[in-house]
């Protein structure tokens, strides 16, 4: 027992598949000849560890787990202790019927770790710690948005309950003479008007934090990593520096998109296509994209349609033949190979191009 354990494993591979959850992992095993293990264990980089190095140390150590959750923590703790992990996307994954119809943990990292020996696995990008930070605030940015308009909604269905329709909200905006008119108004019971008191004060924190972490957002546009870059992009009209600072962190390295198509695919601009025999059907756009940006492109197209003369013409010319929200589409396609063009060449946008 003694003899195996001083054995070592430099010349040998081990395929290591993960399914992971917040309470424990499934770890599968497979060496290039035969599988070795399937078993659970707490959710501890270093207890696997552990166990590779007590039966196969000095060994190749090959990590898979699914892109989810748990981000890419994981990954960071792997590749510190000189494994070679990649991240995949769910539905890369090759699977049969009967793992799909009988899912289990065991099935899911036994798929992992043998799809991974037959080489079977695309890794999804996994950009560096800097860049998943500064992706954070902007992330965190927009959850304050949300959050925001949940709270507005709220106001607003607590006076339409008592009442004040939207006759009395007409014209108004939520500027600070609104929220004081909201302020000094009494409901019809003590109860209502404590909870609109309760709504507002809510609402000043939500836009208290949100100016704060807008200010942080305008400092990090300014700093060495992004000034060059943000200057290009805000040459575009209808891209103001949020959307240009989420562009840039979402994006992280444009050099990594290897041409228009790729970046297309991307962000999600790439029509589902269904073709069998003599039939090639082209259906609606593939949402398996980056929703954030594909979403936040179709609001920028809509803004440089109406700004730029040539994005104008080129969407009036398309609208004679199809309808505007096809159209648009056609237009985000151009503006983004044009995001693409400014931020692979430095060069500002120029207006008025077809």
């Amino acid at each position: 027992m003694q003899n195996q354990r001083n054995l070592a494993f430099e010349d040998i591979k081990i395929y290591i598949g993960i399914d992971v959850h917040k309470k424990s992992w499934t770890v599968s095993i497979y060496l290039e000849e035969f599988e070795h293990k399937t078993f659970t264990q707490p959710p501890k980089p270093a207890v696997l560890k552990n166990y590779l190095h007590s039966h196969f140390p000095k060994g190749n150590y090959y990590v898979a787990y699914e892109a989810g959750f748990s981000g890419f923590w994981i990954y960071d703790a792997l590749k510190e202790m000189d494994m070679k992990c990649i991240v995949v996307h769910p539905s890369d994954i090759p699977t049969t019927d009967l793992e799909r119809r009988r899912k289990s943990d065991l099935r899911d990292a036994r798929k992992l770790s043998r799809s991974l020996r037959a080489g079977e696995l695309s890794p999804i990008y996994v950009p560096p710690k800097w860049a998943r930070e500064d992706r954070g605030l902007l992330r965190l940015r927009e959850s304050i948005v949300k959050d925001g308009t949940r709270l507005k909604n709220r106001i607003k269905g607590l006076l339409h309950f008592h009442g004040l329709s939207s006759e009395h909200m007409k014209g108004r905006r939520w500027s600070g003479a609104f929220i004081g008119w909201l302020e000094s108004l009494t409901l019809s019971n003590n109860q209502g008007t404590e909870t609109l008191k309760s709504y507002i004060r809510q609402l000043n924190d939500n836009r208290t934090e949100l100016t704060r972490i807008t200010r942080e957002i305008r400092r990090l546009s300014k700093t060495e990593r992004y000034r060059k870059s943000v200057s290009y992009l805000v040459s575009i009209p209808g891209i103001g520096l949020i959307s240009t600072m989420i562009w840039l962190t979402e994006l992280v390295d444009i050099q990594r998109f290897k041409s228009n198509d790729h970046l297309s695919s991307y962000v999600g601009l790439v029509p589902s296509t269904h073709s069998s025999g003599e039939t090639d059907k082209v259906g609606r756009l593939d949402k398996r994209g980056n929703k954030k940006l594909r979403t936040l492109l179709i609001e920028n197209s809509w803004v440089v349609a109406r700004k730029d003369t040539g994005m104008l013409r080129a969407y009036t010319t398309l609208c004679k033949r199809m309808q505007g929200n096809k159209a648009i589409i056609r237009i985000a396609r151009k503006l983004l190979n044009r995001i693409r063009f400014v931020l692979l060449n430095e060069t500002q946008y120029e207006v008025g191009l077809t």
